[in-house]
């Protein structure tokens, strides 16, 4: 099954004043944590969708088996990210059936979630596979082939969130209590750090 996960990391973390992809938890940084955990999986390619702050993030960021790809028009929001992201992983795979949308800040995300995902599509065969949190679904999400064109053609600042309300009759969930957990602003990053 051709599944190929996109870490979007593009963002200039307005709220935080700072790079929060080059942040650090336990030993590495918020992105290279997330590239390691897809890297464990076998899903490829794994496109991670620069924008701001890219050659910063770039030189501090795990290469192995990882394709970048840079978005110049990253302030217009994550659904252009979303869109250069797949146009790219369909470069390197025409056949891929399925994509995973990930992003950079959710600490507690693991290769583990990223099977969940494709194991429940492969046994349910819904179209969208997302995870819950806090009363959400949101990322990490699989989206199958049928969405495609709609991934790329992607407008505005909400990224993939309109197709996931388009469908929600057709969307399985999986549990990802910690998917809560992400670093927006100062704060939130301190609280992590001290919660740890």
């Amino acid at each position: 099954m051709g599944v190929a996960i996109i870490i979007l990391a593009a963002g200039n973390s307005a709220r935080l004043g700072k790079p929060k992809q080059l942040l650090t938890f336990g030993r590495n940084t918020l992105l290279n944590n997330v590239i390691s955990e897809a890297l464990k999986t076998q899903f490829r390619p794994i496109i991670v969708v620069l924008g701001a702050y890219e050659n910063e993030i770039k030189a501090a960021t795990i290469e192995t088996d990882v394709i970048f790809v840079l978005n110049e028009n990253w302030e217009n929001g994550m659904s252009s990210s979303i869109s250069i992201g797949l146009q790219e992983a369909l470069k390197a795979n025409a056949e891929l059936e399925s994509v995973i949308l990930a992003v950079a800040d959710q600490v507690y995300l693991n290769a583990a979630i990223f099977e969940q995902l494709v194991s429940t599509k492969q046994q349910t065969d819904s179209s969208i596979i997302a995870s819950a949190y806090l009363h959400t679904k949101g990322t990490p999400t699989l989206f199958d082939r049928t969405h495609f064109e709609e991934l790329l053609n992607l407008k505005g600042s909400d990224g993939a969130k309109s197709i996931i309300k388009r469908n929600l009759n057709d969307i399985v969930t999986i549990p990802f209590d910690l998917g809560a957990v992400d670093i927006d602003t100062e704060t939130d990053y301190n609280n992590l750090i001290n919660n740890k």
